[in-house]
């Protein structure tokens, strides 16, 4: 039960950042940093990327996805429709890695220890749905404070 209402999550938002990303009307203003802005959208777009790839695709579905965070913050200028089909990938490697998930792995403690106490898979993967909201309000602020629009 929980695994449906996280598929149409991570569906719905991921959907979102498809949309947010798409609606810059000046790409370059993908990768503008100002006002005390310390990520630009494109290097948010890219960490949402790496983070659901890494504990979704590669610690539960085994994707062999390998992570370089750094990149995540510090690569510049990747073309928009880049930058779409990777949210499309990712939106596709959740979708089938959660459509895996039994309820037993559910309640199981997840495989990476990533905070200060063990968690349960259930409990990560609703982190990381609020993980990408988080970061999907902040692109949706960077998107009309520095492109314009609504």
């Amino acid at each position: 039960m929980l695994t449906e209402t996280l598929k149409k999550l991570f569906n719905r938002d991921l959907t979102r950042l498809k949309s947010e990303i798409e609606a810059y009307q000046n790409e370059a203003n993908l990768w503008r940093v100002d006002r005390g802005i310390a990520n630009s959208a494109g290097n948010l777009c890219l960490h949402l990327i790496g983070n659901l790839n890494t504990y979704i695709g590669a610690t539960l579905g085994g994707t062999g996805y390998i992570r370089n965070r750094e990149l995540e913050f510090s690569l510049k200028d990747i073309p928009k429709q880049e930058l779409i089909k990777m949210i499309e990938e990712t939106t596709a490697i959740v979708r089938e890695t959660l459509d895996q998930i039994s309820n037993e792995q559910m309640n199981s403690e997840y495989p990476l220890f990533v905070f200060e106490e063990k968690t349960s898979t259930e409990f990560f993967l609703v982190h990381l749905t609020t993980h990408l909201t988080y970061h999907l309000g902040q692109i949706n602020y960077h998107r009309r404070l520095l492109d314009g629009g609504v």
